[in-house]
């Protein structure tokens, strides 16, 4: 078996839109095609040793076993494969359930997809599930729990923690898109004007200031006090020397921390001696060079959260131990806490495993222990000296225990340091009874708290604290979003995006859009090149600038990726026509509307599908979206558009010279076609078509005829407005078109134009594109034999694993078909081919580039125009 591609699909897909994080992993069975499951002895009998737990997994049975059923009755090996990915992530922690395997049109070659936590661990799970598979074949054995051990440590590595990830789990379940913007915890939420950042649980209304304090303890216990809050006594010191000075004024026992730690790093408890003042200060000192001592206060450890002034949440925090038996040492003990089910590797699982570190030895050595010392029966044994959860800790949530007067103080305490989120850890006997009558104390006020005991305690209520960042975030009326139409089609998306952002900028929106020539913003180019996929579109969504997204989005990034939004108001596909098809699995125009309808499936269920009813896989599309649909259409009397708008629905058509919206029985004309510029006086019709479908889109955006009036009349087709899209350039005698044409639609939209051209002389330059299928190619230069008296063929780029004189072959091909003494040339480079067309023109003649290298044949062109302005034009 061998693995030919594995790809991470991270938005809304062509397998299913709800779940937006799969693996598509492409594997070539090879020799195991001829081998179900059933015809290799002992495969299920050890398969079902390795993995006993797959018995959970139901498949088509539908019952628990099922999928033991298929196995033993025999099934393919793609089959078993996406099973064993989704349970060994399962095993490790990732519960994940959705699956599918499906052969493509390569004989043998499946595509297996399933869903994934974490994006590294579910590529590293399609490789070892192969690689289980294949162990399992050949009868060897395999070391399961080592890869399920390394899946843990990459999660680790690679996941938001415990705090972000509650935040962005609530998020999601509020429908508020999310970005993350590196690989630790910085995420954006929201999109455009209205996202709002944190990192971990600090988030852009936190004060750098409140930061600041906060890390420092000193300072934070000098404005506490001053402001009558119950702090520890304590001193700051910075050399060994003044341990004796603070051990003078304070007293034992005593706690050392350093003055800048977090995550309890560095902390000493319950120092009694000089010698140990003295060890805990060094200790203390690697993390930070000023040491606070303080009176260690005996109570127990609290942590209260406040979010937004208010307190959310209290936890009783207890530091990681275990209880003697008076048969076990302490070591065994820890190795016996570590199997509670509860405990797990990293932030898995409520609790985390204990291990044994410097902190451990150290407090058993306090106590005159060891870890091969067996404490006597019911005694505790404290093995780290706080009560982090990260180090084995516990906590108990105490939230509706506290007294209306802690309450009080705590949410005073986060205005005191300014915080809009922080953690406050206190010691006191209880949290019942007012701090100021129990002697409890504040020992520090926390930025960036961990959530964690809060959202998952050990015993009590789970808070969803993270309810409470979200509702400071985003408060009633707040909306996380800007509007999003999102562009796809065979042809003439690019036109139609930047024909809806000249609208909608218009009417006073700073619009961000990508097209096939680049990323822009307020029609400032950002990025040059094809930018219509995912990652084009999280740069418009990312820009805090930005107030409203209009996406071109190319069938390319969608199968590579996924759409790089988690939801759109308005989707518009402009054809479904063939092109590019026999490529990644793509061989029909019912695969390539699969495709394209992914768009549709991530509308809004109160947004719009904007689809052309002249175009049958659109109307296709249509019948099964799940949000409202309004057509465009050339022809007022479509039964499409006449059915659909008897039953009350919005469509855009051609009707009586005008483009006309109607809604029902009624009709709004929006403009006459011949007074539209980029309809060419209404003499083409793919150009309409672009014109109907971003006048339907505004429209239902909400836009008023007469700014979208306004907006078709000033939009000039030009190479700087639409660069590729029917630009033509006046010289002296001749006129010369620049087109992106590259597909059989294409070529009849401009063959239709050139028919209402009067011209004695129509040349044509053309060239193929090798990731084409030999008809398409051929059929292209069938249709150039018929608009063009004369054709130049060149082929310098695009070959895609042809060669070029396959492709000039091809064409050559379609050219003869038409015409067997067509008159044609060949002249590989462009510029080349350029010069040669205006060297043979004659006054009247009409050149037509159908270039897929617009910028260069732009340029070449423009310059040829300066010269002839400057009286230098020689061809």
């Amino acid at each position: 078996m061998k693995i030919e591609n594995i790809q991470v699909l991270r938005g809304p897909n062509i397998w299913s839109g709800s779940r937006k994080k799969l693996i598509q992993m492409r594997l070539n069975l090879q020799e195991m095609e001829d081998r179900p499951s059933n015809t290799i002895d002992g495969f299920y009998e050890r398969m079902k040793e390795l993995i006993p737990s797959l018995y959970s997994h139901r498949c088509s049975p539908g019952v628990p076993g099922g999928f033991f059923e298929r196995v033993a009755a025999g099934t393919w090996m793609g089959h078993v494969i996406e099973h064993i990915a989704l349970e060994i992530q399962t095993l490790a922690g990732m519960d994940t359930g959705y699956g599918r395997t499906r052969e493509t049109k390569t004989p043998g070659t499946y595509n297996v997809v399933f869903a994934y936590v974490e994006e590294k661990v579910g590529v590293f799970a399609a490789e070892s599930a192969v690689n289980i598979v294949q162990a399992l074949i050949d009868g060897t054995e395999y070391d399961l729990e080592k890869d399920i051990q390394t899946m843990r440590e990459i999660r680790e590595r690679t996941r938001l923690g415990p705090s972000t990830g509650s935040i962005v789990e609530e998020a999601i379940a509020r429908r508020i898109p999310w970005i993350r913007l590196n690989n630790q915890s910085l995420v954006q939420l929201g999109y455009g004007k209205n996202q709002v950042r944190f990192r971990a649980t600090m988030t852009e209304k936190t004060s750098s200031i409140a930061v600041d304090i906060a890390s420092n303890k000193d300072e934070t216990k000098r404005l506490l006090q001053e402001q009558a809050i119950p702090v520890a006594k304590g001193i700051t010191i910075s050399s060994t020397e003044q341990v004796v000075e603070a051990i003078k004024k304070i007293g034992f026992p005593l706690v050392f921390k350093p003055l800048d730690g977090n995550h309890g790093r560095g902390i000493s408890i319950n120092i009694n001696t000089i010698e140990d003042a003295i060890s805990a200060y060094e200790f203390a000192a690697k993390i930070s060079r000023r040491v606070i001592v303080e009176r260690y206060i005996t109570g127990f450890d609290f942590r209260v959260l406040v979010i937004d002034n208010k307190m959310v949440a209290a936890a009783l925090r207890d530091p990681a131990h275990v209880v003697g038996d008076g048969e076990m040492n302490i070591q065994q003990l820890i190795d016996k806490e570590n199997t509670d089910p509860r405990r797990g590797y990293g932030h898995e699982n409520v609790l985390t495993l204990i291990d044994v570190d410097r902190d451990t030895l150290d407090l058993l050595e306090k106590k005159g222990y060891t870890l091969e010392t067996v404490p006597q029966k019911g005694e505790k044994i404290f093995v780290k000296s706080t009560a982090n959860l990260s180090t084995g800790g516990t906590s108990v949530d105490v939230t509706d225990h506290v007294h209306p007067q802690n309450i009080f103080i705590c949410e005073r305490i986060s205005k005191i340091i300014g915080l809009d989120i922080c953690g406050i850890d206190i010691m006191a006997q209880n949290l019942t009874e007012p701090l100021t009558e129990n002697g409890g104390v504040v020992l520090e006020v926390n930025a960036a708290p961990g959530f964690r005991m809060h959202i998952a305690p050990s015993e009590g209520l789970k808070r969803n604290v993270a309810g409470h960042v979200i509702d400071m975030l985003y408060p009633a009326g707040k909306s996380a979003t800007i509007p999003i139409i999102a562009i796809t089609g065979t042809n003439g998306k690019t036109t139609t995006t930047r024909l809806i952002a000249h609208i909608v900028k218009n009417n006073g929106h700073r619009v961000g859009f990508t097209t096939s020539d680049g990323i822009y913003v307020q029609n400032n180019m950002m990025l040059k090149g094809d930018t219509t996929g995912p990652v084009s579109s999280e740069f418009i969504l990312k820009d805090p600038t930005v107030d409203f997204a209009v996406l071109e989005t190319a069938r390319g990034g969608i199968l590579r990726s996924g759409l790089g939004f988690s939801r759109c108001d308005i989707g518009v596909i402009t054809n479904i026509q063939e092109d590019h098809l026999g490529l990644s699995d793509i061989h029909t125009l019912d695969d390539l509307t699969r495709v394209k309808s992914v768009v549709i499936n991530a509308v809004k269920k109160d947004g719009w599908a904007v689809l052309n009813a002249d175009n049958k896989y659109c109307v296709q599309v249509g019948k099964k979206a799940d949000c409202n649909v309004a057509y465009f259409s050339r022809d007022e009397h479509n039964p499409v558009i006449v059915s659909h708008c008897k039953k009350g629905g919005i469509a855009c058509v051609c009707e009586n010279g005008y483009i006309t919206i109607m809604k029902g029985d009624w009709k709004i004309r929006v403009q006459r076609t011949i007074l539209i510029p980029l309809t060419f006086g209404g003499t083409v019709p793919f150009m309409i078509d672009n014109v109907m479908a971003a006048t339907l889109a505004t429209f239902l955006h909400g836009f008023k005829t007469e700014d979208i009036k306004m907006s078709l009349e000033t939009f000039i087709p030009s190479a700087a407005q639409t660069p590729g899209r029917m630009n033509i350039f006046e010289f002296k005698d001749f006129r010369f078109m620049i087109d992106f044409a590259h597909n059989p639609d294409g070529f009849n939209g401009i063959k239709t134009f050139l028919s209402h051209i009067d011209s004695p002389l129509k040349i044509g330059i053309i060239a193929g594109t090798g990731d084409r299928r030999d008809e398409d190619i051929q059929e292209i230069g069938k249709i150039a034999a018929e608009m063009f008296d004369y054709i130049i063929l060149r082929q310098e780029k695009h070959l895609r694993g042809r060669t070029e004189e396959n492709i000039l072959d091809l064409l050559i091909k379609g050219i003869k078909s038409v015409d067997e003494n067509k008159s044609f040339e060949i002249v590989p480079k462009e510029i080349d081919a350029i010069k040669h067309a205006m060297s043979k023109a004659k006054p009247g003649t009409f050149i037509t580039a159908l270039s897929d290298v617009v910028d260069n044949a732009i340029e070449t062109v423009q310059n040829y125009q300066e010269q002839e302005r400057n009286g230098l034009f020689n061809v």
